[in-house]
């Protein structure tokens, strides 16, 4: 028997990346497992990659019609809800003085106003003594170039994170962020040209203080982790960025 047999957990963003890596090892341990996307080919080469036991359910972060009904979906398939995953998540590039009202808008809606209401809709599900991570980004607390908006995005949910922990606790609920640095999920391949992409993570690499990119599974294990056995521990932000945020 899996160490998390008979536990349901919900992943946005779960199709690729950090939320595919974290949903493949909750369910090599016995989790039963909901993923999202929002490109049904990616969710369809997710759920056979993952196998029978994932359920893949097509889905925009930033439509609070989509979070409704995965909220209702999660209900009919699981009743309650042990683990909430919230890492589904856009980048945006742009120079400060070149930033546009619609970049902005899709940043602060898919990075800050999703993870807000999809952890309000499937609050009622979650049972006692289950955890919710939400996905943050090192860009919080670091002043990037190109970033500010998305670092705006990121900082709000940091502070929601606190917020909902507080709010949640008496449900015996935890709340808590997985901070990721320099990671090797893919992400930058899929907001920028292949050889651009690339010289980015080779320039991210040299400047971090372990030399390299992190890679989706060790987010992956903190995420589970902050999930499941971190009993005393909410509000909390742990970070998985090879000290690029504090050396």
């Amino acid at each position: 028997m899996g160490r998390f047999e008979n536990k349901s957990v919900v992943i946005t963003g779960g199709s690729t990346g950090i939320g595919f890596a974290t949903a493949q090892s909750l369910i090599s341990e016995g989790a039963r497992i909901l993923i999202t996307g929002r490109t049904q080919s990616s969710l369809d080469e997710a759920a056979s990659r993952l196998g029978g036991d994932a359920i893949a359910v097509l889905s925009d972060a930033g439509s609070l019609r989509d979070i409704e009904t995965l909220a209702e979906r999660a209900k009919s398939a699981f009743g309650t809800v042990d683990g909430l995953f919230v890492n589904a998540g856009v980048n945006g590039f742009a120079p400060f003085g070149e930033t546009t009202e619609e970049l902005f808008d899709e940043l602060m809606n898919i990075n800050a106003k999703g993870p807000y209401f999809t952890v309000q809709r499937l609050a009622p599900l979650l049972s006692e003594g289950s955890g919710v991570v939400i996905t943050t980004s090192i860009a919080n607390v670091l002043g990037l170039p190109t970033l500010s908006a998305y670092a705006a995005a990121k900082a709000a949910t940091r502070s929601m994170v606190r917020s909902l922990a507080r709010e949640l606790l008496p449900g015996g609920v935890r709340v808590n962020a997985v901070s990721p640095g320099a990671i090797d999920s893919g992400i930058l391949q899929k907001s920028m040209p292949d050889h651009i992409a690339k010289q980015a993570q080779a320039q991210m690499a040299a400047d971090n203080p372990m030399g390299r990119l992190g890679t989706a599974d060790e987010v992956a294990r903190a995420v589970t982790y902050l999930l499941f056995d971190a009993s005393y521990t909410t509000g909390a932000e742990l970070t998985v960025d090879g000290g690029g945020s504090q050396l």
